[in-house]
């Protein structure tokens, strides 16, 4: 019961917080928020040194390097929004297409953001269920989209799984949805290699999602994409906030867009490493999901939690993803260098 003199809305009364660890990671091995544990490019360093003071007492302007990511990906400037990062596209477009009782789906577990601000909005959730072998539930998903959801947030590949649904399924699916806003979450597009944005001219209710967060390593930073039809675009534009993107973050996406070196390492370590941790895992006889992203989960059953706690003494950070599969059991991994993995996995020896 809210005992506060002010009144406050029903939505947010109802709804469950999300306390992921804000604290007390510094000077850890960060496997535990799939961030890039390598860190970003020296071009990206560089370019923050030279942030002029009179940019930095400005408000930021954000035209020309918009101008400049379209080009990078691909698309016009009408159909590119920039976003304080990926979660702030997330809230844009619910704000833009949910009333309050409207139903968005999902299909869990999955991004804990896109419940929280279909929540916040006061939208009704449907969200069908991966069974205990990860399968992708089609008879659930296809159902609620003969019903006309406002809103589908369908990552791919998706965490904490990292599964991967192919373009024949996401033309399924968007075949499916004629009366329904799909949005398909591309976070960890360059481990997987399988993109949409070309579709946006085809598919006027198709968004696309990306981040600078996990290639790029500008998760402190928070800068992401938008990418939809033009007139999808304009509306979305409307209920967006004037500066949305800071100063920095701008500067940032400029150098991190021309060093496409460090992008090519980043995903080449995080592709040897999920094989690595994978063959690391079945010496153990440990249970990995096959993953896309840069990540893998594993199942170590009763010996998660402990697991997870030890790993952190020697200061590693894992995530342990059990609560979301209604049972103990689930661990997802981060994948930095092979070094890292390669630590990683001696300590995990030592534990079990």
């Amino acid at each position: 019961m809210n005992r506060s003199a002010i009144r406050v809305r029903r939505a947010v009364e109802r709804m469950r917080p999300y306390n992921p660890p804000l604290e007390g990671r510094t000077h850890k091995l960060r496997l535990d928020f799939n961030e890039n544990p390598i860190g970003c490019s020296p071009a990206v360093r560089r370019a923050l040194a030279k942030l002029s003071a009179a940019s930095i007492s400005a408000y930021p302007e954000q035209e020309t390097v918009r101008r400049k990511v379209a080009l990078h990906f691909g698309v016009r400037p009408q159909e590119l929004l920039l976003t304080n990062g990926t979660d702030e596209a997330l809230h844009l477009i619910v704000n833009t297409f949910v009333e309050p009782g409207d139903t968005v789906l999902l299909v869990e577990p999955t991004f804990a953001m896109y419940r929280f601000y279909s929540e916040l909005a006061g939208a009704r959730i449907a969200a069908p269920r991966y069974d205990e072998q990860m399968r992708f539930p089609w008879n659930g998903v296809l159902a609620e989209l003969r019903r006309g959801p406002r809103v589908f947030f369908l990552p791919n590949p998706n965490s904490p799984i990292g599964n991967l649904l192919s373009k024949l399924d996401l033309q399924r699916i968007l075949n499916a949805a004629a009366r329904t806003a799909v949005v398909i979450d591309e976070a960890y597009f360059e481990f997987s290699g399988v993109t949409v944005i070309p579709w946006i001219r085809r598919y006027r209710n198709l968004i696309v999602t990306r981040t600078f967060s996990k290639t790029c390593g500008m998760a402190g930073l928070r800068l992401g994409c938008i990418f939809t039809h033009r007139e999808l675009g304009g509306t979305m534009r409307k209920a967006q906030s004037p500066y949305p993107v800071n100063a920095a973050a701008l500067v940032a996406a400029e150098a991190a867009m021309v060093d496409r070196a460090f992008i090519a390492r980043t995903v080449r370590e995080v592709k040897q490493g999920r094989v690595e941790f994978a063959r690391g895992m079945a010496e153990l006889g440990v249970k990995c999901f096959p993953s896309a992203g840069n990540f893998v989960l594993a199942y170590f059953g009763a010996r998660a939690k402990r697991l997870v706690a030890a790993l952190a003494r020697k200061g590693i950070l894992v995530r342990d993803r059990s609560s979301d599969f209604g049972g103990a059991g689930y661990v997802r991994v981060t994948l930095g260098t092979m070094a890292q993995t390669r630590r990683l996995l001696r300590e995990l020896k030592a534990i079990l």
